[in-house]
């Protein structure tokens, strides 16, 4: 499965089978979240075979069955780290979908308590991501119009427009998409519109979709 077609095959999926997920794709997920603490000194960690992170009367609240597997998206409190933690949590949600496993972004509805057990006093808890084998394959989220988000006017280059087709199936907070997309000097720029406490973690997230589909940089 290529980026793009996991980017395509990825819904979220609040369900999940009890199923353990194998060593050999635990530590293959792992050496990815190892590589991207490093080179960028977030602290993301993975939890498995544990239901701490998601029994509570949120998490129910939330529709979730049978999470017992959590990524846990966290860092030294910067005004980058939302984003940071969008960006690249997005690179593991893809990569788990290329190894057959399922996702969701959670930025509310978990055992909070709990899982800031997990990380330093000092740092900042962005968000998690449940992970395993989902009952189902999840559904499309509704999505607005390329035209609907881009606002440079005239021709799209190709790659420009394969960044735009990529960055509409980025999952976002509530699905609203609040994002517009252009150009300054030639060069790719995303801006959020609007307010909301996960618009930087969607700033991330649509960034990551934007570039490895375009190959480009953005601003």
């Amino acid at each position: 499965m290529t980026i793009i077609e996991a980017m395509k095959a990825r819904h979220s999926v609040r369900g999940f089978r009890k199923m353990q997920i194998p060593a050999e794709i635990r530590e293959d997920l792992n050496a990815l979240a190892e590589k991207i603490n490093e080179e960028t000194g977030l602290a993301i960690d993975i939890i498995y075979d544990d239901r701490g992170g998601f029994d509570s009367r949120l998490a129910r609240y939330g529709k979730f069955e049978n999470v017992v597997n959590y990524i846990v998206l966290a860092g030294d409190k910067d005004e980058d780290i939302d984003e940071l933690c969008g960006y690249y949590g997005e690179q593991l949600v893809l990569h788990a979908q290329q190894l057959g496993l399922n996702t969701c972004w959670v930025g509310l509805t978990f055992n909070k308590k709990l899982v800031k057990q997990l990380i330093r006093p000092d740092q900042k808890l962005v968000a998690v991501i449940a992970l395993g084998y989902g009952l189902t394959q999840g559904s499309p989220h509704k999505s607005k119009s390329i035209d609907q988000v881009v606002v440079t006017k005239g021709e799209m280059p190709d790659w420009f427009k394969a960044g735009v087709e990529a960055a509409l199936l980025a999952p976002t907070a509530m699905n609203q998409q609040k994002f517009v997309i252009g150009t300054i000097e030639g060069e790719p720029a995303i801006e959020m519109v609007g307010r909301g406490p996960y618009r930087y973690v969607d700033l991330g997230i649509v960034k990551y979709h934007f570039e490895k589909a375009s190959g480009r940089k953005v601003l």
